[in-house]
C-alpha cells in the first residue's frame, strides 16, 4: 500500500491533487475554529473602508467564497453594509469572481489528474459536464449538494467550458443574491424591509423545480433514444 502511495505522489498531476485536497481540508478545519463577524459589526466596517467599501465587499467576498465560507453569509453581510439592491449587486459580483477563481484552481491542481483516470461511469459523467451548457450548470448550482466554493472547485477538475460555467453561476446564484441581501439589509434597518428585494427568491425557488424538471427530462429522453 505504502510503496504504491509514494509511485502516485511521484507523478506530477497526483501531487498537485494532493494539493487540492490539502487547501480544501485547510479551509474546512479553519471554518470550524475561526468565528464570523455578527451581522451588527458590518456597517462599521464599510464606514471605515469608505470610498474602498464596495470593492473590498467583491474581492474579499470572493476570497471568503473560495475559502468555503457559506454564500448565505456573504450575501447577508453584503446586504447590511450597503443595502438590498446596492448589496445584491456585490454580491452576484462576488460570486462571479470566487466562481472564476475556484474553477482556475480545480483546473490547474485537479483537471490532469481526474482526466487521466476516469473510467466507465465516471467517464460519461465527465462528458457530460464538457457538453453542460449554461442551462446545465444552473441546474447544478441549484441543486443542495455542495457549497458555492466546492462546486466551483469541482467544475475546475472535469471538462467543463468556463464561459457556461461562468455565465450559469451567476444566473443560479442572482434570486437568492436579492432575498438575502433584503434579510440583511433589514438587520441594520428593521424598519425598511425591502420584500420586492426579496421577490426574486421566490422566483428563484420555482425556476429550480422548472429547470431541474427539464433537465430530468432531457436525460431520460437521451437514455430512452430516438422512438
Amino acid at each position: 500500500m505504502i510503496p504504491a502511495v509514494r509511485r502516485l505522489l511521484r507523478q506530477p498531476s497526483a501531487v498537485r491533487f494532493a494539493l487540492l485536497l490539502l487547501l480544501l481540508a485547510i479551509f474546512g478545519a479553519a471554518l470550524l475554529v475561526v468565528p464570523l463577524p455578527e451581522a451588527g459589526e458590518l456597517p462599521g466596517l464599510a464606514d471605515r473602508l469608505g470610498g474602498f467599501a464596495p470593492v473590498a465587499a467583491i474581492v474579499g467576498g470572493a476570497l471568503l467564497l473560495v475559502a468555503l465560507v457559506p454564500r448565505t453569509f456573504i450575501t447577508l453581510a453584503s446586504g447590511a453594509l450597503f443595502g438590498a439592491l446596492e448589496g445584491a449587486a456585490y454580491a452576484l459580483g462576488a460570486a462571479l469572481l470566487a466562481a472564476a477563481l475556484g474553477f482556475a484552481v480545480g483546473r490547474l491542481l485537479g483537471r490532469e489528474f481526474v482526466a487521466d483516470r476516469v473510467r466507465g461511469r465516471l467517464a460519461r459523467l465527465d462528458g457530460w459536464f464538457a457538453r453542460q451548457s449554461v442551462l446545465g450548470v444552473i441546474t447544478v448550482r441549484l441543486l443542495p449538494i455542495a457549497g458555492f466554493g466546492l462546486v466551483s472547485y469541482g467544475y475546475g477538475t472535469t471538462g467543463a467550458r468556463v464561459l457556461p460555467f461562468l455565465a450559469g453561476s451567476v444566473i443560479a446564484s442572482a434570486p437568492t443574491a436579492f432575498g438575502y441581501a433584503a434579510v440583511g439589509a433589514a438587520v441594520t434597518s428593521p424598519g425598511d424591509v425591502n420584500w420586492f428585494g426579496a421577490a426574486p427568491a421566490a422566483l428563484g425557488l420555482v425556476a429550480s423545480v422548472v429547470l431541474i424538471h427539464r433537465w430530468w427530462r432531457a436525460e431520460r429522453q437521451r437514455r430512452l433514444g430516438p422512438s
